[in-house]
């Protein structure tokens, strides 16, 4: 079965963004005096709810507050959201978080053979446009033709809505592409639009569920920062996964 598209979602899956947002998250509460922190420990277990905004509101929701407080709370969370986005652009911009191993090379490989991308995310426009650009640079559009982004959906992940938008808009059918994916909440919401999905872990996600997946690897790999254990283990070819095998792989899976 023919592979037109690669789909990938943005946070944790193209980049190990989730530090950068944690402490882009810190600083707003900090500038904005409102008194929170957020440790490894906290975000790692707000990251199950999927948007920063959410996020906002799922802690305002565990806090002692009186009903007034927390309505005046939930009344700013676009404003903290917005003092966020400022902070984690900046850092990205800084080139302080770099391409997990492996992504520059596939997204390469599949642009040489006429495959198309596209990317899939609940994050904002403003924050996949900082993370490309720092680590893409002016190519960054030429290689993802189509842009899904969580602000254009009534649903974020879980809900298959923005993969159902990003095919769409690629005009391409989900048994013809594949997604890529870090997290439960994202191989949920790919597996719901019938994509046939790769995911890498982070530290963030590495406990999660991901029996549904159809390729799980710590990492996408390179020549340079080859796959323990492989090949041998899920790989056959080489210690990386190259666009070759993955097609070779999905296609074996869905016949």
């Amino acid at each position: 079965m023919r592979l037109d598209a690669l789909i990938f979602d943005v946070d944790g899956t193209l980049a190990d963004t989730e530090e950068a947002h944690r402490t882009a998250f810190n600083l707003a509460f900090e500038q904005l005096g409102t008194g929170w922190k957020w440790s490894r420990t906290d975000y790692r277990r707000l990251l199950s709810t999927t948007g920063g905004k959410e996020r906002i509101a799922r802690h305002i929701a565990s806090l002692d507050l009186t009903d007034g407080e927390r309505a005046e709370l939930i009344a700013r969370i676009p404003h903290m959201h917005a003092a966020k986005t400022r902070f984690y652009s900046a850092v990205v911009r800084d080139g302080a978080v770099p391409l997990r191993p492996g992504i520059a090379r596939l997204l390469d490989e599949a642009a040489t053979t006429g495959c198309r991308l596209a990317i899939a995310s609940t994050t904002t426009a403003v924050n996949i446009d900082a993370l490309l650009h720092a680590t893409l640079g002016t190519r960054a559009l030429e290689l993802f033709g189509v842009i899904a982004c969580g602000d254009q959906v009534a649903a974020k992940k879980p809900a298959p809505d923005i993969y159902l938008l990003a095919l769409q808009h690629l005009g391409v059918r989900a048994d013809h592409a594949i997604a890529f994916e870090d997290s439960a909440n994202g191989l949920r919401a790919a597996t719901a639009a019938g994509l046939w999905t790769v995911v890498t872990p982070t530290f963030w996600t590495e406990d999660h569920n991901f029996d549904d997946a159809g390729l799980v690897l710590p990492q996408l790999g390179d020549p340079a920062t080859p796959l323990a254990g492989e090949p041998g283990g899920r790989l056959r070819e080489c210690a990386w996964l190259s666009f070759a095998e993955l097609s070779s792989l999905r296609e074996e899976a869905l016949s």
